[in-house]
């Protein structure tokens, strides 16, 4: 078969593995339709799972499957056995497999060759595993005092084994992402909550989203949100976004590019590793970003560029924060206008100038990259936090409503 295959691979210009992934990944778009004609919900768990296991297979090769099924027997055996800790020991030991397999695999290093491995779906199925662990244990303590997202998502009993193979191996997030809540999984595999009654037609957002990686979402009904409140309301297909091109090119702050780009797993961030940081009755700060930063890098793989931009990053968000601050204290509406444009420029100049060590990946390479503009990308954000913390504007009062008498 790569022996076929290698006329058409030369033809587009990518490698015989490459070619057979981008294959697999456009089969996942019918794979998630038929889903739609499967009449039971355990047949939709199994279709889900078993379509995912056979697709990684022809895109992979068998080992693949067997590197999956590591982590998802550890997340279910922490969920069984320790339910009060799974959260944090499946955390532990699936980022430590992952961490193994980006150290025995280097996969930045084959795709800079043209090659391409069963890392990236790990990295997917890493995140749903965690997720689902974290919330069995979230689902044995009482909701007072518990955050909206963690009120949403607890699980109050463990996922069967059919449920949960599915949830790991379906073929619409498999590959690529994004990744989705065990509990929507669930209530979408059993018609029940959003899906209770008929949904619209997928057909339109399916076309929209089809060179972004969500398209198989969509098309099964999954990547369904809901009704806006516009009317008539329109349906949501949020669930499965992953990506705001224009919102990304156009940020107004940095602040909001977590919310744009990689969409699903900055939202995983911030559920499981950013608010979990922040201690109660204090307000989250630079150190809870970094670690966020930090597990997002080593998520990427143990490459020096991966962990230098995400350093970067949480200097530039914290960086335009604080211009922000200073754009919200000013009444002026000229000044503030100035100010806007300023932290929107500041983003443009920070994030392109971070984003190298993204592509290059070495350290040296990186280095480089950076000290031909001067370290620009770096001076500047550390100077805004420095005033920051000099230059603190007073914040803008609100007014308060009169008591009546």
């Amino acid at each position: 078969m790569g022996l076929e295959m290698e006329p058409m691979a030369a033809s587009i210009g990518v490698s015989v593995p490459v070619l057979r992934f981008l294959l697999c990944f456009a089969a996942t778009i019918p794979t998630g339709l038929l889903w739609r004609a499967v009449p039971s919900a355990t047949g939709r768990h199994l279709y889900a799972g078993l379509t995912g296991a056979t697709l990684s297979y022809v895109s992979f090769g068998a080992t693949s499957n067997l590197l999956f099924v590591i982590p998802m027997a550890f997340g279910y055996l922490a969920m069984l056995l320790c339910r009060r800790r799974a959260g944090l020991i499946t955390f532990l030991g699936a980022f430590g497999f992952l961490i193994a397999c980006h150290v025995y695999y280097m996969s930045g290093d084959a795709w800079k060759e043209g090659g391409i491995d069963a890392t990236g779906a790990l990295m997917v199925l890493t995140l749903k595993i965690i997720s689902c662990a974290i919330n069995y244990s979230d689902g044995l303590l009482k909701e007072e005092g518990l955050r909206d997202a963690q009120k949403k998502y607890r699980l109050t009993k463990l996922p069967s084994l059919i449920e949960y193979f599915g949830y790991c191996l379906c073929c619409g997030s498999h590959f690529a992402g994004p990744v989705y809540e065990m509990k929507d999984y669930i209530e979408w595999t059993e018609r029940k909550g959003l899906w209770a009654s008929p949904i619209p037609s997928p057909l339109l957002p399916t076309l929209r989203a089809l060179v972004q990686a969500e398209a198989a979402i969509i098309i099964s009904g999954l990547g369904f949100s809901g009704w806006s409140d516009s009317t008539p309301p329109k349906p949501k297909w949020d669930r499965a976004k992953n990506v705001d091109v224009l919102g990304v090119e156009l940020a107004r702050s940095a602040v909001q590019l977590p919310l744009v780009w990689n969409i699903q797993v900055s939202t995983w961030l911030r559920y499981y590793v950013y608010e979990r940081l922040i201690q109660k009755g204090k307000k989250p700060g630079f150190l809870q970003l970094l670690g966020t930063q930090t597990v997002s890098a080593i998520w990427h793989g143990l490459y020096p560029g991966y962990m230098i931009f995400f350093v970067q990053s949480a200097l530039m968000i914290n960086g335009s924060r604080v211009i922000y601050r200073w754009q919200q204290a000013v009444s002026n509406s000229v000044l503030r206008s100035i100010l806007a444009f300023l932290n929107f420029a500041y983003t443009l100049l920070v994030l392109n100038y971070s984003c190298i060590g993204f592509q290059v990946l070495s350290f040296k390479e990186t280095l480089a990259s950076y000290q031909s503009v001067y370290y620009v990308g770096t001076i500047i954000p550390i100077v805004c936090l420095v005033l920051g913390s000099v230059i603190k504007p007073a914040r803008p009062v609100k007014p308060k409503t009169r008591k009546a008498e």
